[in-house]
C-alpha cells in the first residue's frame, strides 16, 4: 500500500478507485493496469476517481471492501463525489475465527523498558497527575474555587505570552492610545516569552480537575456510566489519588462511585478524600477541609518516583479526528504497525469509534479470539446504529463537512481508513462503554466517533497514552494521558507545528514505508512514557474531558 513515485494510489487489488496522492488537473492521463485513460474532472489530492465506468447501484470498492454504490452513472476517470456515490456496506454475522497474524519483528525492543510509576495494582502510569472530581454539575463552581487556590499557589499554573500581550493593551490604553494604535501593535515585534510552571512537588506531573454536566437530571444509567468512567480515572495507572467533591443527593452517588471504583481494583490503595457539600454545609467547611487533604495528598504521591517497567505495561488508546483522505494510508496504517509491535510485546492497544468501524464490522469480528467476544461486538454495533437511526440519523451520518471537503464522502470510506488504526493482530476483548481494559493485546471499545467523548473513554478504559492521527488538525488533548498527536500529511504538519507532535506525510511522498513510521512512533511512545519527552497537547495543557451522555434527561 506504499505509494511509489506516482501522484496516485490503488490501495488494494481490488478496489475500482484511485486516490490522487496530489491535485490532478482535467485531462491527466492515468495509468492503471496496462491501460490509460484520461480524468474527466479536476481531482483535489485526497480525492478518489473512478476506475472503470459504474452504473446505477454498482459497488465502490476502496481497501478491498464495499464503501459505498453509485447513485447514477460514474464514467471512467469522473471524480466521487457526495452527489454521485451512497454509503453502502455489506451486512456481517458471525463467522468463523480468523485469528492468524504475521507478528512483527520485536527484537530490539524485547529487553526495552520505559520509566514510568509503579501502582499497587500492577499497573504501570506514564505520569504522576492527582485528580479532582465532582460527581455532579453542581459541584463545578466549588471545582474551581479550588482550582484557583491551587494551582497556581502549588507552582503548577504558567503565564503565557497571551497574558503578557493583554498587559501591553492595558498599557497603551491607559496611555491614551487610540483604537487604530493598539490594531497596529506588531506582538511579534515584542518579546512576550512565558513562564513556565515550577511545582512545589517535583513528582507530581499536576492538579487536573474533571468537571461535567452530569450526575443528576438523566437516567439512572447515565448516572452508572459517569461514575464507573470516573473511577475508570481515579483507577488509571496515570492517577495517584483523587479527591472527590459531591453534593448529596444526586443520582450519581458517592456509594455508586465507590461500587465502581472496586470493579476496576478490588484491593483499591490510592488516596482517596470524599467531601459532601450537604454534609458539610458551607462552602468553606467544604473547601477547608477538600484544600487541606488534598495538600497533604500531594505530599504522598510526590514520594513516588519513575522506575523501569516493560513495554508490556503500556495502554495505548488509538484515535483520529479531523480525518482527511490521506489518514487511511499513512498516519492510521502507521499507528496500526505501532499496535501491532505494542501487541507482540504484551502491552494492550485500544481501538473505538463505533461508528467509525462501520463496513469492516466482518473483518473484526472475525479476528475476535472467541465466539463471545465476536457477538457481542456484532451486538454493540447493530444496537448502537439502531438507536442512532431511531433517532432520525445513523452510521452513515458521521463524517463531518471537513471530513467530506477532503475526501471521505461516505462513512464507510472513513471508517475503512479508520479500523487501520488498529493494525491486524487479533482482538483478545470487546468492551462497553466505560468498562475497563482487563487482558493485553487490541481491545474494541464501544464510544462515539466524537473525538474528545471517544478519547475520554480510552483513557476512562485504562489507556495511559494515546496516538492521536489528524488530517485537517485537531488540538484534542486529556487531563491525565499525554495525547501524541500525528498528521497524515507534510503541509499540516508545518502549518499547525504548535500541536502536531510526529508527521505521517513521509509515507505519502514516498520517503518512509508504514513499517518505518510505526517503528519511528513506537520509540516516541516510550519516550513520552518515561517522561523524556513531551506532546504539545501537554504543554498546552489540553485537557479535554467529554463524558458520553448515551440516554435522555429526565
Amino acid at each position: 500500500m506504499n505509494p511509489s513515485n506516482k501522484n496516485y494510489l490503488q490501495i488494494h487489488p481490488q478496489d475500482n478507485v484511485l486516490v490522487a496522492l496530489q491535485d490532478l488537473p482535467k485531462g491527466t492521463v492515468i495509468e492503471h493496469l496496462k491501460e490509460n485513460f484520461i480524468l474527466l474532472d479536476d481531482v483535489k489530492a485526497k480525492h478518489k476517481f473512478a476506475t472503470t465506468a459504474l452504473q446505477p447501484n454498482d459497488e465502490v470498492i476502496m481497501y478491498g471492501v464495499l464503501v459505498g454504490k453509485a447513485n447514477e452513472p460514474i464514467h471512467q476517470g469522473a471524480l466521487l463525489t457526495i452527489t454521485n456515490v451512497k454509503h453502502a456496506t455489506n451486512d456481517f454475522s458471525l463467522g468463523k475465527r480468523n485469528t492468524s497474524w504475521t507478528l512483527p519483528d520485536t527484537q530490539k525492543w524485547q529487553d526495552k523498558t520505559f520509566n514510568g510509576y509503579h501502582r499497587s495494582d500492577g499497573s504501570v502510569g506514564t505520569a504522576n497527575y492527582w485528580l479532582v472530581i465532582s460527581l455532579v454539575f453542581c459541584e463545578n463552581r466549588n471545582m474551581n474555587i479550588l482550582k484557583q487556590a491551587l494551582v497556581d499557589k502549588l507552582g503548577y499554573g504558567k503565564t503565557t505570552s497571551y497574558q503578557l500581550k493583554s498587559d501591553i493593551l492595558v498599557e497603551y490604553y491607559k496611555s491614551g492610545k487610540t483604537v487604530d494604535d493598539i490594531l497596529s501593535i506588531n506582538f511579534d515585534e515584542i518579546k512576550t516569552d512565558e513562564h513556565k510552571a515550577n511545582p512545589l512537588f517535583p513528582n507530581v506531573d499536576g492538579i487536573k480537575f474533571l468537571t461535567h454536566d452530569l450526575g443528576c437530571g438523566g437516567t439512572r444509567n447515565d448516572a452508572r456510566n459517569l461514575c464507573g468512567l470516573l473511577a475508570g480515572y481515579i483507577t488509571n495507572a496515570n492517577v495517584a489519588g483523587a479527591t472527590v467533591l459531591s453534593l448529596g443527593c444526586q443520582n450519581a452517588q458517592v456509594s455508586l462511585l465507590k461500587e465502581e471504583i472496586s470493579k476496576r481494583d478490588a484491593h483499591f490503595s490510592k488516596p482517596l478524600y470524599v467531601f459532601e457539600q450537604q454534609v458539610e454545609g458551607t462552602e468553606e467547611n467544604l473547601i477547608n477541609k477538600a484544600l487541606k487533604s488534598t495538600f497533604c495528598g500531594l505530599i504522598e504521591i510526590n514520594k513516588l518516583t519513575r522506575k523501569p517497567a516493560p513495554l508490556s505495561k503500556l495502554c495505548v488508546g488509538l484515535e483520529c479526528g479531523g480525518s482527511d483522505g490521506f489518514s487511511g494510508i499513512s498516519a492510521n496504517p502507521a499507528i496500526g504497525y505501532t499496535s501491532d509491535l505494542i501487541s507482540a510485546l504484551g502491552g494492550s492497544v485500544i481501538l473505538a469509534e463505533f461508528p467509525e468501524l462501520c463496513g469492516v464490522e466482518q473483518e473484526l469480528a472475525d479476528r475476535c479470539v472467541d465466539d463471545e467476544n465476536a457477538s457481542r461486538f456484532i451486538s454493540l454495533m447493530k444496537s448502537y446504529n439502531d438507536k442512532a437511526e431511531a433517532l432520525g440519523s445513523g452510521f452513515f451520518a458521521n463524517p463531518s463537512p471537513g471530513n467530506i471537503k477532503d475526501g471521505l464522502i461516505t462513512d464507510a470510506i472513513k471508517s475503512a481508513g479508520a479500523a487501520k488504526k488498529g493494525g491486524t493482530s487479533p482482538v483478545t476483548q470487546v468492551l462497553d462503554y466505560p468498562e475497563k481494559v482487563e487482558k493485553p493485546g487490541l481491545v474494541l471499545l464501544c464510544t462515539p466517533g466524537s473525538d474528545v467523548e471517544s478519547t475520554t473513554a480510552v483513557v476512562g478504559a485504562g489507556a495511559n497514552i494515546v496516538l492521536f492521527t489528524t488530517g485537517l488538525g485537531t488540538p484534542t488533548g486529556n487531563p491525565v494521558a499525554p495525547v501524541i498527536k500525528l498528521s497524515t500529511n507534510t503541509a499540516l504538519y508545518k502549518k499547525m507545528p504548535d500541536i502536531i507532535d510526529i508527521n505521517c506525510g513521509s509515507i505519502i511522498e514516498g520517503e518512509e514505508t508504514i513499517k518505518q513510521a510505526g517503528e519511528r512512533i513506537l520509540e516516541y511512545v516510550i519516550k513520552v512514557a518515561s517522561g523524556e519527552e513531551t506532546p504539545k497537547s501537554v504543554k498546552l495543557c489540553q485537557d479535554d474531558f467529554i463524558p458520553w451522555k448515551r440516554d435522555i434527561s429526565l
